[in-house]
């Protein structure tokens, strides 16, 4: 990993913030695609690469959760 993206050297509260921006930009993007798809001449391409954003900031959104929460062992 490189260190800007490595969530190892960051703090809970940097996570934190982090988490609530990519949480936002999740959505924005989900709206996109509704919107786009609605409008009827979208263009798939363009839907297929904001899907692909949306799926990577899940994945970043998941990274950040599981640092974020503490294990618990049974």
């Amino acid at each position: 990993m490189n260190a800007p993206s490595d969530i190892s050297m960051k703090t809970d509260e940097v996570l934190k913030v982090e988490l609530e921006v990519f949480r936002r930009q999740h959505r924005d993007l989900d709206e996109a695609i509704i919107a786009l798809q609605e409008r009827g001449t979208s263009d798939q391409l363009t839907i297929r690469r904001l899907k692909k954003q949306k799926l990577v900031l899940k994945d970043k959104i998941a990274l950040i959760e599981d640092r974020l929460t503490p294990d618990i062992i049974a």
